[in-house]
């Protein structure tokens, strides 16, 4: 099956924990990769408004990807989309930050556009509501089935 990997919004803004990036950097070592990093501009997306909060204006991937897409808001960029589209892909692998937000918006976008989503469930972490990430995980098992719990299932997949 062929496979690309999406690590979204594995930056500074986010303080993930060492070992999220540890690991999703041995996956993406071994398939072809993209990665999302979410940058600030009020004129796009009103984080600062709407949240009192707002991602940094130049944070870059702590995971190297072979392209990385820059994002304001919640969604994957349409043009990483259509990247992986042109890689003809049957399934995205999901993981990083914000299960309950981000990466629950990029499986929509993936879902949307026929690139059966899988969460890798021990590379996602939750946001500020969920650190666990529980819940984003139950809402991607509901919205989308492919959740995969550890590299063994990974592997045998």
């Amino acid at each position: 099956m062929r496979q690309a990997l999406l690590i979204v919004d594995v930056q500074a803004s986010f303080s993930p924990p060492e070992w999220l990036i540890q690991g999703i950097a041995a996956v993406a070592a071994g398939m072809p990769s993209v990665a999302t990093v979410e940058r600030h501009d009020e004129a796009v997306t009103p984080f600062e408004r709407q949240l009192g909060w707002k991602p940094g204006l130049s944070d870059e991937s702590l995971v190297p990807a072979d392209r990385v897409f820059i994002k304001h808001g919640y969604l994957p960029p349409a043009a990483m989309i259509d990247h992986l589209r042109g890689m003809q892909v049957q399934r995205v692998l999901v993981c990083g930050l914000q299960a309950d937000t981000c990466v629950l918006a990029a499986g929509f976008a993936l879902f949307d556009a026929g690139l059966s989503p899988a969460l890798l469930r021990w590379l996602t972490v939750g946001s500020s509501l969920d650190r666990s990430g529980e819940l984003g995980v139950r809402l991607w098992r509901h919205h989308f089935g492919a959740v995969i719990l550890n590299p063994d299932e990974l592997l045998a997949g």
